[in-house]
């Protein structure tokens, strides 16, 4: 817009000197005012300006401010026997109208520059919503413990079988190893049918596949469907799976529920729990050990055992700690 007013202004005083009639300063004013608007810019058909002739930003600049003076300082010329005065505040005005819209288009331009930083900045400060990893979604894990003589060998030959174990409906979830017998291994497996899962339990092909990895001894085998899970990583890799037998199901896990607080104050994090689909008096528990300190002064503390008692636990809770040594 600046160029063209500038242009526009220039053309005036050019046809107010042809009004006077020399050709040869047609030809050399006309030259003035239009070669450098020709090859200013050029606005293509969607918007955008096309640079023709090459020159820098501060060269645009410039360039309606030197065809301006150009146009005007020739007219002055031409017109040496009018009175300079009147020439002298043209000028003057002239050029505070030319630094009056230098600076409000500047000013457009900043204004549509920190328009668009703004929408930018506030479409990047969007952030999405944490993750949950807490799963409440029942699911039906198989829980192996046996020993073996070599856990490198025994981790190949396992999943070495992991077709085997998908045709039968089961995903690896954890392995782990004991702390008082590192031999002594936990492998809990993701199950899509506790059926089918069962039957491969005793099934021939698993017995087989278990002795080629290095497997010693009959293997425990059992059940548990989750209620509850945590799967966000941690920076620990020592649980306790604790098995208890309780009168009732949903009194219990109301008890063990509102008790959550006093385990992260001894250093324990609830990662699993849940009951065994054929008897839901049968329960496991999974937790996180940050501090094995004040999680043995819990265990062993009366006030768990208070606590236990009006939960509804019976007899004396199993306890098998392991250290996760791979997890799926």
């Amino acid at each position: 817009m600046l160029t063209f007013l500038c242009y526009v202004l220039a053309v005036a005083l050019s046809y107010f000197v042809c009004w006077q009639g020399h050709g040869i300063d047609i030809l050399l004013l006309s030259g003035i005012t239009l070669c450098p608007g020709i090859f200013h810019k050029t606005q293509r058909r969607d918007g955008q300006n096309l640079n023709l002739s090459g020159l820098s930003g501060v060269t645009y600049r410039f360039l309606p401010l030197a065809t301006f003076y150009s146009a005007l300082l020739f007219f002055i010329y031409k017109t040496k026997t009018m009175n300079l005065k009147f020439y002298g505040r043209l000028l003057c005005a002239a050029t505070g109208f030319f630094l009056l819209s230098c600076g409000n288009s500047e000013d457009k331009t900043t204004t549509e520059t920190t328009g668009v930083d703004s929408t930018s900045t506030s479409d990047t400060a969007v952030t999405s919503a944490p993750v949950n990893t807490i799963v409440t979604t029942p699911e039906t894990i198989m829980v192996v413990r046996h020993k073996m003589t070599d856990y490198d060998k025994w981790l190949a030959g396992f999943e070495a079988h992991d077709s085997m174990k998908l045709a039968n409906g089961l995903h690896n979830y954890v392995v782990g190893r004991s702390v008082e017998d590192p031999n002594l291994l936990l492998v809990a497996t993701k199950a899509d049918d506790i059926a089918k899962a069962k039957a491969f339990g005793k099934s021939p092909e698993l017995k087989q596949a278990m002795q080629k990895t290095g497997v010693v001894g009959k293997p425990i085998i059992t059940f548990l469907t989750t209620v509850y899970q945590d799967t966000s990583t941690i920076n620990t890799d020592l649980r306790s799976m604790t098995t208890v037998t309780v009168k009732d199901w949903d009194a219990w896990k109301t008890s063990f529920e509102s008790r959550r607080q006093d385990r992260l104050d001894a250093g324990l994090t609830d990662r699993v729990y849940g009951y065994d689909p054929d008897d839901n008096h049968k329960v496991t528990i999974v937790v996180a050990v940050s501090d094995t300190a004040k999680a043995n002064a819990f265990w062993n503390s009366d006030k768990l055992k208070e606590d236990m008692a009006k939960g509804g636990v019976v007899g004396k809770p199993e306890r098998f700690i392991f250290r996760v040594t791979k997890r799926y």
